[in-house]
């Protein structure tokens, strides 16, 4: 049972289990036209204990009731770094759930199937064109899974080259998923710190003739851009190696900058962050991998090709690292990625990022001083934060739930680790300069209530439905079901 203030008065909102009456029931099947099968009684479940009698209405009821409780970036700004949750155009799901795009079996014969294949072999000129690379894979279902087909297709170049390489450098301002991608694919992992940003030196000191590539999230997770991308990258080529670029922050740079043309070898997109397609709530995710000329024999099988009759999957790929995913990845994703990208067109997808560019440094500008800022370099997308500069014991786990109340989800906190206490704010493009003011001014009256009521934050929240939680104890003794007393 959970409390809830409102109108002065305190509201029980019962679980399921806490209303169900005896003799409730939801549902009805009507008479049986044929005759009753008796299955092995092996087969047959037991009557569940404890398990609720309930109608439609109270079920019904229920779960919209909790469906309101849910913050999403349809119900108000989200300020997730890192993670580009922006508004998903309600376009792009208007065109997601057309018939010949939502109904269509993966199996369709391919002289059948030639408007999704058509769309999929444009999606992939698309993005190629965008990232500066020659050859693209959609196949990979999520970004995490992008990174490790990408260092599948290096492994598997080495080896077609007769080596046997078995590092990986990876900086500390690089992406979390980074280091477990390499080392499913077998990798040993070299950290190399940084000073917010990478320097040529601190490659050249870790660089040798078992380093197999060096993956780098560019812009950094700091928000800041690898000034030095272009000479690291003829580093690590001068002694054999790939560079791999986490592409999840292509935000602060489509339209703008070509990782291709920075000497990247294969990057990854995330088509459920950049190109605004629903991202959260477990999915779905997207993340093709772009590649250059040397890669391009290894991508996952098939990928589509255009030919004298017209659209088809390409299995002729002898080299090839094999399939990832049943079909062809998720296709809905790849829909609306192609509806934002024609809606917005060359100029618009340019546009987006110097507006979220815009966005993140007008925010940084008017929130250092109150908040500490650990790098000074410019920021691009988003802007980091530390805690050091709040007052009274006051944290940013303190700020995050604090915000709550001031009705807002909290950005990313305490990530990338390299930032004592992080706040990480990216505002995106969607945002306007009002929503912007109102989430700094909410910012700006958390840390001078950090000064003189420091004990409402550790309080916070004190207006959600559910108050501050005892996160040792969730994390470490966590309660997942309900249990029958």
């Amino acid at each position: 049972m959970m409390s809830t203030e409102g109108r002065g008065l305190v509201l029980e909102e019962n679980l399921l289990f806490e209303q169900s009456q005896p003799g409730r029931i939801g549902y009805s099947i009507t008479s049986l036209d044929v005759p009753a099968a008796c299955p092995d009684s092996s087969l047959i479940r037991e009557e569940i204990a404890g398990f609720p009698e309930l109608s439609e209405v109270d079920v019904v009821r229920h779960y919209t009731r909790l469906s309101t409780w849910n913050y999403g970036v349809d119900s108000g700004f989200y300020p997730l770094g890192s993670c580009t949750m922006k508004y998903n155009p309600k376009v792009n799901e208007a065109v997601a759930r057309f018939p010949g795009f939502a109904d269509i079996h993966p199996q369709t014969p391919e002289a059948l199937n030639q408007g999704a294949l058509e769309l999929m072999y444009n999606l992939q000129r698309d993005l190629c064109e965008i990232s500066g690379f020659p050859a693209m894979t959609l196949q990979p279902a999520a970004g995490a899974q992008g990174e490790f087909a990408g260092m599948l297709m290096i492994r598997a170049w080495h080896e077609a080259n007769g080596q046997k390489r078995h590092k990986v450098i990876i900086p500390d301002t690089a992406h979390g998923t980074n280091p477990a991608s390499a080392a499913l694919c077998g990798y040993d992992v070299v950290t190399v710190a940084s000073d917010g940003i990478l320097s040529k030196e601190a490659i050249a000191a870790v660089m040798d003739d078992d380093v197999a590539a060096l993956m780098v999230t560019n812009p950094n997770t700091l928000g800041l851009f690898e000034a030095d991308i272009r000479e690291i990258c003829d580093l690590v080529h001068e002694r054999g190696g790939l560079v791999y670029s986490d592409g999840a922050n292509l935000n602060a740079m489509m339209g703008i900058s070509r990782p291709g043309d920075l000497g990247i070898d294969a990057m990854h997109f995330n088509l459920h962050k950049t190109f605004s397609t629903p991202h959260g709530g477990g999915g779905p995710g997207s993340g093709p991998v772009g590649v250059a000329d040397k890669l391009k024999p290894f991508l996952p099988a098939p990928y589509v090709v255009k030919g004298a009759d017209g659209y088809k999957q390409e299995y002729n790929c002898p080299q090839s690292i094999g399939r990832l995913k049943s079909f062809y990845g998720h296709f809905g994703i790849l829909v609306r990625a192609y509806s934002y990208i024609l809606s917005m067109g060359g100029e618009g997808l340019k546009r987006a990022t110097e507006l979220a560019v815009l966005n993140a440094n007008y925010i940084r500008a008017r929130l250092e001083g109150e908040y500490d800022l650990p790098n000074k370099q410019r920021s691009l997308h988003e802007v980091v934060f530390s805690e050091d500069a709040l007052q009274n014991e006051c944290h940013t786990l303190d700020v995050a739930k604090r915000l709550i109340d001031y009705g807002y989800h909290p950005p990313t906190i305490y990530f990338p680790l390299v930032v004592h206490g992080a706040l990480m704010i990216e505002p995106t493009e969607t945002e306007s300069k009002q929503t912007l003011d109102e989430f700094c001014d909410a910012l700006l009256a958390i840390a001078e209530e950090a000064k003189t009521s420091p004990a409402l934050l550790k309080q916070a929240p004190v207006r959600a439905k559910v108050k501050r939680l005892d996160e040792a104890t969730a994390a470490r003794k966590p309660k997942l079901r309900w249990e029958l007393e």
